[in-house]
């Protein structure tokens, strides 16, 4: 449906559709431009209040006789402000109004003239509590998506920067930006994302990335390594662009879409690149070895209580000091079941209780579990390391993909003894193997296919690339 060139037509129809007397925070005004009447809608909360009285007082001073013939020549010439559309459709001004944007209609006029003066609450970009580093930048992601993409560009001045937008959603018609570097990014995994957002037929992204990647990559559930990587740094997010990934930015998100992403790529941290290469790869390497330790210390150690004969000498002191009265398969996935009731009941704790909750908590289930016979001392001791370990890395999707094959196990193991171990092992493997990255490549490279250079890369921390140019050029 177009704008008719009858003010008064225009404003009946959007107080049908807008609901300006139900809904208080969308205002019209009604000014006089050039002698002819204007109405003025806006969103009261999304707008900068001093330009849009600017604006107000460039309209009141217009004369008759210089009045334009149509509104492209009015916004040229009344117009001081960089971000201005016009659009003769009615459905797309409302989407623009809704979005934060002024909307001017003048009498005369069948178009409506989109002046982008909005502003979002925001918080400030300081550093996420998450993907905190030991040096570095300490700004971060933030729900606005403008302001995360000035982060970016900030880093990135380069003109082969592209960050496109697009919307999804049918009622929310949220903004998504996609960020890559023309000559590097993959031309057909970008067309193929950029396909599956455009074609997307969804009410809306209620949980942002989450739904967006649900929707762009429905892949099989029983799997549950992550296809993604996700980022609350802009340096992070930065990084992979110049390395020819694809961002993808979601407003009301304070993080990243990282893709394509293998498990290399998430295991990997910002920190890995703030410090030399030889304690860079120190810190790989240890993340990598203590990621293989959550999957594996349990497993092995209830291996070895069932069948005690496997135990080396050196390895005695390993066994249960004190008689089991509940068998160990339980006390472990007991345990483990009980950590997530604890981490969800510190997400929901006020702050000012976190502490102290906590100490009380791990008395009791560290001392009194013990004493009174549920636990043995060394469970609590194995758990204990497992569950610290596991936030060695920063990706959520990771750790809880490596519990559920750690359970897988358990019980193989408890069931079926060396056998199940083995099968369990076996299994997880195949889940990581067989995977596939967004782009339909291989999870595990460049172990499947071998790259003996990309391994390096990969499991050593080299020279950053500005210095092996630099070392070259000298």
């Amino acid at each position: 449906m177009n704008f008719s060139s009858n003010l008064s037509d225009n404003m009946k129809l959007l107080q049908g559709i807008l609901k300006v007397d139900t809904n208080f925070d969308v205002v019209y005004r009604t000014i006089s431009a050039g002698g002819r009447t204007a109405c003025l809608y806006f969103v009261d909360g999304l707008t900068k209040d001093e330009v849009l009285l600017k604006l107000l007082q460039v309209f009141s001073s217009v004369q008759e006789q210089d009045m334009p013939a149509n509104a492209h020549e009015f916004s040229k010439k009344y117009l001081p402000y960089g971000e201005v559309d016009l659009t003769t459709d009615v459905d797309s001004m409302v989407t623009y109004l809704l979005t934060g944007m002024s909307c001017l209609l003048i009498d005369g006029y069948d178009t409506c003239l989109v002046i982008d003066c909005r502003t979002y609450p925001a918080r400030g970009v300081s550093e996420p509590d998450k993907d905190k580093v030991l040096r570095g930048s300490r700004d971060g992601f933030v729900e606005t998506l403008i302001f995360n993409t000035a982060l970016i560009r900030r880093r990135i001045r380069d003109p082969k920067l592209a960050m496109e937008i697009l919307t999804a959603g049918e009622s929310s018609h949220t903004d998504i930006a996609i960020c890559y570097m023309n000559g590097r990014v993959d031309t057909d995994l970008l067309n193929t994302i950029k396909k599956r957002i455009q074609n997307l037929h969804v009410d809306a992204l209620t949980m942002n990335q989450e739904s967006l990647a649900e929707c762009i990559y429905p892949h099989k559930w029983y799997n549950p390594f992550p296809k993604f990587r996700f980022s609350e740094r802009p340096d992070t997010a930065a990084a992979s662009i110049l390395e020819g990934n694809i961002v993808i930015l979601v407003d009301n998100s304070p993080s990243a879409m990282i893709l394509p992403s293998s498990v290399f790529d998430i295991i990997e941290e910002a920190d890995d690149y703030y410090f030399p290469p030889i304690t860079g790869t120190y810190l790989r390497l240890s993340r990598m070895v203590i990621s293989l330790l959550t999957l594996l210390l349990t497993p092995v150690w209830l291996l070895f209580m069932q069948n005690p004969e496997y135990i080396p000498s050196w390895l005695e002191f390993i066994q249960l000091s004190d008689p089991s009265h509940v068998p160990l398969i339980w006390q472990l996935l007991i345990l483990e079941f009980a950590i997530d009731g604890l981490r969800l009941a510190a997400v929901n704790t006020p702050s000012m209780l976190t502490t102290p909750l906590s100490v009380i908590a791990g008395i009791v289930l560290g001392e009194y579990s013990v004493q009174s016979g549920w636990f043995n001392s060394e469970t609590m001791l194995y758990m204990a390391f497992v569950t610290v370990a596991n936030y060695s890395q920063a990706s959520y999707e990771l750790g809880y993909a490596l519990k559920f094959m750690r359970v897988i196990i358990l019980i193989l193991t408890a069931l079926f003894n060396l056998w199940g171990f083995l099968a369990g092992v076996v299994l997880s493997a195949c889940f990581i193997i067989f995977n596939k990255t967004i782009a339909g490549k291989s999870y595990i490279y460049p172990l499947i296919p071998f790259s003996w250079s990309e391994v390096k890369k990969r499991f050593l921390r080299t020279r950053l690339p500005h210095q092996e140019k630099n070392s070259s050029a000298g």
